[in-house]
């Protein structure tokens, strides 16, 4: 779930659950305490996770094919 998509739904939830209440002060102060506690983590996207994992595959794929290149290249040196 997007990060994004997470704080709205928390605050539909929050809205949904205080609507009958007297206390919209109270919604303005979690929301506002939810947002800057979760800014203070270090959270990123899912898509931008995904990004990255397909980017340390592709590096450590070509890590492992220069490794083998090296080990044959050592190999017909030691020859």
């Amino acid at each position: 779930m997007e990060k994004q998509n997470f704080f709205n739904d928390m605050q539909a939830k929050i809205s949904q659950a205080l609507e009958s209440s007297p206390a919209k002060d109270l919604e303005k102060n979690v929301k506002a305490m939810m947002s800057q506690g979760f800014s203070k983590l270090d959270l990123v996207t899912r898509e931008e996770f995904d990004i990255q994992a397909q980017i340390l595959a592709k590096t450590r794929a070509k890590l492992d094919a220069l490794e083998a290149r090296v080990a044959a290249l050592e190999a017909q040196i030691n020859k």
